[in-house]
């Protein structure tokens, strides 16, 4: 649903509260997974197969033939096996939900009122601080150095600046600053409603061995019509005929010996023991941290030959480490730079970046620094200023095209920055000033401090370049995907210089920066056409992610996606197999076949071996019943015809 006027200051009032309520535009959302328990029912029991041995099982017990009946517990074991798989992933899908904040904050009649997400109504105005999510999606009326954090929606590891007018998508958080958002869309409408609406769609995952199962099992009932009547008219000749064995009662051991033959031809346990071999190994797989959704994605990872591979969370650990630091002025760094930024590691308020400097610089100075500014994504730097000790003055961090903008003799400083963000670095620059800044005023009641601006007479001390922590099992294990055979993508909402820089660092051997997804055609034959030439794709969004594994499959390969984000799931769930990290987001997790529970992602070649096990297992039992059925079908058949 759409916005439809304006919103005053004071937000809404009970009176259009309820009125919306009433129309339905409340953000309650959808819960349909697409498939009833029914539905599920119907599948697995109304078929051909079920119908021809479970018909004989009937017969036999209403015979009171009830040991001779035993082979029903196959079908029954089949039923419920087929049943209680699909089951178990619907009722995983209905737990998928983008949004778990179980209350909103909003302003209503000039008052902050706290209510379910639910009753959160179009219009309503959302009051968002650090720690929040956004509930629904909203457009900013009033911020206060608001950044949010979308990196779950779209992969972007950087958090957002949001001023007046910035649209917020339902599922992102508030990490730093605070404002007011009007909401745009609410319920089914909304960002992750969309998202959660298509991931709980319900859907088998591709097995080629139920798939293969299942088109032998078809030929054979239908086989079984008329070897069936060959059969049943062979045992009633061979008891005087059909009047003799009616008018004698001879036709019920007749109609028993018929239903044995009949048996004897279906491979009615090569489900059961497909069904128990896929379960040992998923037992197995469990025993090392795999979670198994799906039995039959046990086998999934060994028929992959496209590995698509998210950055953030799964060829990296999500955190930064710091990489280098280098000097402008001097060949080596002054004690007083060292000492500024093992402060600024140490801050208790520092973000993730500034927290990697602490591995390197651990000893801060024992002066206390009289006025400390934190890092804020809209004016991208931090400050901190001594009054005494060697490191007197102010040093600022942040991004140098910020920094030293204004920096006479920079160049050179810029012109090395320039060259690492081509290369996919992350780097700010550490600069000084002598100048020492007031310490921090607090404003008056109902009033907000002023926003800090550079301090003058900066110059450049050192370039500091950070990088984002590649697991230490990435290397490893992409090596045996490619010894494999296995091609490899990385698809991620990050910057392509980044993700290319992590992706030579995993070992995938890639030139240039990444494939910007901002240039991504629309056009499935252009599409196809880039997925077959490009290796890493940066600024890709969840849509986008989706569209490139279904090109993939287009182009004939069995694809694997892995991730661990609300940005992964669409593509998760349209990928041939699923596979989610245990440390990720819920929706992802609920829509992924497999779920590396410790998040080691070395723990792949062994789902490989596993699923090239049951494969071999079970084609040795398809050989053993086909021999069975076969054998079984000419001796029916041949003295059928003879009778």
């Amino acid at each position: 649903m759409t916005t439809s006027g304006a919103t005053s200051p004071a937000g809404l009032s009970l009176v259009e509260v309820r009125s919306r309520t009433q129309l339905g535009q409340t953000n309650v959302m959808p819960n349909d997974t697409g498939r009833s328990f029914w539905r599920i029912m119907q599948a697995n029991l109304f078929t051909l197969f079920n119908l021809i041995v479970g018909g004989s099982f009937a017969l036999l017990l209403v015979l009171g033939y009830w040991q001779d009946a035993l082979f029903g517990f196959f079908v029954i074991a089949n039923v419920v096996i087929g049943v209680a798989q699909e089951f178990r992933a619907k009722l995983t899908l209905s737990r998928l939900a983008v949004l778990n904040a179980p209350r909103a904050r909003v302003l209503r009649d000039g008052a902050v009122s706290e209510v379910a997400v639910g009753e959160v109504v179009l219009d309503d105005v959302l009051v968002l601080a650090a720690g929040d999510q956004v509930t629904a999606d909203a457009e900013v009326i009033e911020a206060h150095g608001l950044d949010v954090d979308e990196s779950l929606l779209t992969g972007e590891a950087d958090p957002v600046a949001s001023p007046a007018g910035r649209e917020l998508m339902s599922g992102s958080s508030v990490v730093a600053g605070s404002g007011l958002a009007r909401v745009i869309r609410v319920g089914a409408d909304s960002y992750a409603a969309r998202i959660t609406a298509e991931a709980k769609q319900f859907s088998l995952v591709r097995s080629e061995l139920r798939s293969g199962i299942a088109r032998i099992i078809r030929w054979i009932t239908i086989l079984l019509l008329p070897v069936g009547a060959i059969v049943v008219n062979g045992q009633m000749q061979a008891v005087g005929g059909w009047e003799v064995a009616i008018a004698t009662g001879a036709w019920r051991e007749a109609t028993v010996a018929s239903a044995a033959s009949l048996i004897a031809m279906i491979p009615q346990g090569l489900v059961f023991m497909t069904s128990v071999a896929l379960a040992v190994g998923a037992v197995k797989l469990a025993r090392r941290e795999v979670l198994v959704q799906e039995l039959a994605a046990v086998e999934g990872l060994a028929r992959v030959d496209m590995l698509c591979l998210d950055k953030t969370g799964t060829l990296t650990e999500g955190r930064m480490v710091l990489d280098s630091v280098e000097p402008l002025t001097t060949t080596e760094l002054d004690p007083a730079a060292e000492a500024a930024l093992s402060w600024m590691g140490a801050d208790r308020d520092a973000n993730a970046t500034a927290r990697a400097l602490a591995e390197r610089f651990a000893n801060p100075p024992r002066e206390t620094g009289v006025r400390a500014i934190e890092f804020s994504s809209r004016r991208k730097w931090s400050a901190v200023s001594f009054a005494d000790g060697p490191a007197r003055g102010t040093w600022v961090v942040g991004a140098p095209d910020i920094v030293l903008a204004d920096v006479p003799d920079s160049m050179d400083a810029l012109a090395r920055f320039a060259a690492r963000a081509t290369a996919g670095e992350r780097t700010v620059v550490l600069a000084r000033t002598d100048v020492v800044l007031d310490p921090t005023v607090e404003p008056a009641e109902g009033e907000r401090a002023p926003e800090p601006e550079l301090p003058a007479g900066l110059r450049a001390v050192a370039l500091v370049s950070f990088r984002e922590k590649v697991r230490d099992d990435a290397h490893e294990t992409l090596s045996y995907f490619r010894e494999q055979e296995v091609e490899l993508r990385v698809i991620s909402g990050d910057d392509p210089r980044t993700v290319a820089a992590v992706a030579r660092e995993a070992g995938i051997l890639h030139e240039g920066p990444g494939f910007d997804a901002r240039t991504l055609p629309t056009d499935e034959a252009a599409l196809d056409a880039v997925m077959a030439e490009h290796r890493v794709f940066g600024r890709v969004t969840p849509e986008q992610k989706k569209a490139m594994v279904l090109s993939l499959q287009r182009l004939g390969h069995t694809v694997a996606m892995t991730g661990d984000g609300v940005n992964d799931a669409l593509a998760l769930k349209h990928a041939d197999l699923g596979i989610a990290m245990g440390s990720g987001a819920a929706a992802t997790r609920a829509v992924a076949r497999l779920v590396l529970l410790d998040g080691q992602f070395s723990r792949l070649p062994r789902i490989v071996a596993e699923g090239r096990q049951v494969i071999a297992n079970v084609e040795r039992l398809a050989k053993l019943f086909l021999s069975k059925t076969t054998y079984a079908i000419l001796f029916a058949v041949v003295f059928g015809a003879l009778l």
